[in-house]
């Protein structure tokens, strides 16, 4: 067993993924930035609105409310984009290879379902018909 955090992982699956380390740390970061910038917003949400308080008066909850969400939007949008960072890293570090150099390699080669395989032999299937939508027409 591999302690990984607080958890603990087998080792057959720590042996299958030698960067899940660095993916755990890395998303162990991006939340404590998710965390940071829930602070951070709040707080400048917080002293924005009292700022404006003087000329727009209202209560407190409705200030603690306002900043609150705001806080919340922030830490979405700063968790979201660096756990997608973590994500293209994990893909990166498994495969040698960024998404996007995956993604174009996706688009120009097609997989060849009717081609048939070396270790086919002799046997060679009947081609597969598709109709316009992409289903199999026997």
């Amino acid at each position: 067993m591999v302690n990984l955090g607080l958890r603990r992982v087998e080792d057959s699956v720590a042996a299958k993924h030698p960067a899940l380390q660095q993916y755990a740390a890395c998303q162990s970061h991006a939340f404590m930035k998710g965390i940071g910038a829930f602070l951070a917003g709040s707080g400048a949400a917080f002293a924005v609105q009292k700022l404006v308080n003087k000329k727009l008066p209202y209560g407190l909850q409705w200030s603690l409310l306002l900043a609150g969400a705001t806080g919340s939007l922030a830490s979405y949008v700063v968790t979201r984009a660096e756990t997608q960072k973590c994500s293209d890293f994990w893909i990166y570090l498994e495969t040698g290879k960024s998404p996007q150099e995956l993604a174009m390699a996706g688009r120009v080669s097609q997989p060849a379902e009717n081609l048939p395989s070396p270790e086919d032999g002799e046997s060679v299937a009947a081609p597969v018909r598709r109709n316009k939508y992409g289903d199999v027409v026997e």
